[in-house]
């Protein structure tokens, strides 16, 4: 009886249908998701190219610029950029893990790639959140929204900033519009900042409001990470969001000067804050951004300049650079990747 029961327990168990389901579902996933986001990623920017009527004159503008200093510390600065956002990552990510500095770089580029295909980049987690362990994808979900979070911050901060230097001593930014909506825009722009400055550093407000909420209870488990970041975490955390964004900054006032878009350096600063604010806030899905990219740039540089050219150049090269080459990169990437481990 016992000799039966030891070989019992060798006895192969058959495979059932649903065994055999999940492991067709597995092979799908490990060896077609990448492939398959990486030729959407490929097919959204040839789109996007191919819709832009002045893109060569744009593309030929840049080039004629190649031999420029300025335009090479731009492109540099894509390094610098890249590698502060992948430190911000890997930041987040201790808070569940181990995780080295590599894993964030490659996690973030792959971001870059998924990102491209969702509205206003909300999909950004998507591709970044494959490189952590399975068990803590969902947790890092919400580490993800925290460094994006930090990021619209500074953003708000910095357009609010340049909005009101702007209306102070130049207002033809706002001009089309009457004077009481141009006051009323600037005070909730403000408004809104402070309370997303207010939530940023009390994350467990968050926490506590979705606790109350009776179908959203399951989630809590998941996001409950966010009471463990500390004041001097989330202060780490917002000043690399403000060092990324002066190096959006200096990157485009970089090749505007390349592109001999004459303006003030004052000026320039305060209108491209108020560039990536619309930004921030204009509705846009990634595979049709450029020309919702270069329409806002020319909309609101137009007052200043007639070098309409130059504003396009400049706007084509940052998107080429900042988003492009990173989505490309992270879409190489995404085509090794395994997302579902074998057990």
């Amino acid at each position: 009886m016992k000799h039966k029961f030891l070989f019992s327990t060798f006895v192969p168990v058959p495979k059932t249908n649903e065994t055999l389901l999940n492991k067709k579902a597995k092979i799908f996933i490990n060896y077609f998701f990448g492939p398959a986001v990486f030729i959407l990623l490929m097919g959204s920017l040839y789109r996007q190219i191919s819709h832009q009527p002045d893109f060569f004159n744009q593309w030929g503008q840049i080039s004629n610029e190649w031999n420029s200093w300025k335009f090479w510390i731009a492109i540099l600065l894509v390094f610098v950029n890249w590698l502060i956002e992948s430190l911000k990552w890997q930041l987040l990510v201790q808070q569940l893990q181990s995780f080295s500095f590599t894993e964030a770089v490659k996690s973030v580029l792959s971001g870059c790639a998924v990102t491209l295909l969702t509205p206003n980049r909300v999909g950004e987690f998507g591709g970044r959140v494959l490189y952590v362990q399975s068990d803590h994808r969902l947790k890092a979900i919400s580490l993800s929204l925290v460094g994006s979070f930090s990021q619209l911050l500074i953003t708000m901060l910095m357009g609010c900033l340049g909005l009101c230097i702007v209306n102070y001593f130049d207002n033809r930014v706002l001009n089309f519009l009457p004077e009481w909506l141009r006051s009323a825009l600037l005070f909730l722009s403000i408004v809104l900042a402070l309370i997303f400055f207010l939530l940023y550093f009390r994350l467990t407000w968050i926490v506590s409001m979705i606790e109350r909420i009776p179908f959203l209870h399951k989630t809590v488990r998941h996001i409950s990470v966010l009471n463990e970041f500390s004041f001097p975490l989330l202060f780490k955390i917002l000043f690399l969001s403000f060092v990324r964004y002066i190096v959006f900054i200096l990157q485009y006032v970089l090749l505007l000067q390349v592109m001999q878009v004459e303006l003030a350096g004052w000026l320039c600063f305060c209108l491209l804050t108020i560039f990536y604010m619309a930004m921030a806030i204009i509705p846009s899905l990634g595979i049709v951004e450029l020309p919702i990219r270069l329409t806002a740039a020319w909309v609101i540089f137009k007052i200043y300049t007639t070098n309409e050219l130059g504003i396009g150049a400049a706007s084509l090269g940052i998107w080429l650079i900042n988003v492009v080459v990173p989505a490309v990169i992270g879409g190489l990437l995404m085509i090794n990747i395994k997302i579902v481990k074998e057990r």
